[in-house]
């Protein structure tokens, strides 16, 4: 758990750094968004923002979600499993392409969802549950460059003890 607060700390700061760096925040920059599926597997919002003063290229985003799973329990021996709800941290590193006068786009990304217990969330028979899954994105995003209502989809896997499990991925959000 200190090492998922590490990362945290690291990512966020690393945002506000290139925040810093520039002198005036440029149009279509930063997204806030709310998202259905993938990495924040049942539902999360998102900042994403991008490292370079551009709407496209390299960036990251962070995000709080929530999703309702089984929860693995080991009672001296008698093993059950809990319906509960779980907060999600999605955290990811992104890259999107692009033409900078346009507002259609294409974003590539890979990081790790935490979640706040460990959750048995891709059924293949597994004894093991999970509180790290890996994830991926690969989503279409039409934002505009000078900020405004942008909205994405895509296809965004998750991978968990081994198996990869297809996901999608849909999101509305605001680019400022």
């Amino acid at each position: 758990m200190k090492s998922v607060l590490l990362i945290l700390c690291l990512f966020i700061s690393g945002m506000a750094l290139a925040q810093e760096k520039t002198e005036a925040t440029i149009a279509g920059q930063t997204s806030f968004y709310a998202e259905l599926g993938g990495p924040g597997i049942l539902f999360s919002a998102n900042i994403d923002r991008r490292f370079t003063k551009s709407h496209l290229g390299i960036g990251g985003r962070i995000g709080l979600g929530f999703v309702s799973g089984e929860i693995y329990n080991n009672n001296n021996g008698n093993y059950t499993y809990d319906l509960r709800s779980v907060v999600t941290f999605p955290i990811q590193i992104n890259y999107i392409f692009g033409k900078s006068n346009s507002v259609h786009s294409f974003e590539v990304g890979a990081g790790a969802t935490i979640t706040g217990k460990k959750l048995d969330l891709l059924d293949f028979y597994d004894d093991k549950s999970s509180s790290v899954f890996g994830t991926a994105s690969f989503m279409y995003r039409r934002q505009p460059k000078d900020g405004g209502f942008s909205w994405r989809i895509g296809f965004s896997p998750l991978i968990a003890k081994g198996y990869i499990q297809p996901f999608a991925a849909v999101s509305v959000g605001y680019n400022f």
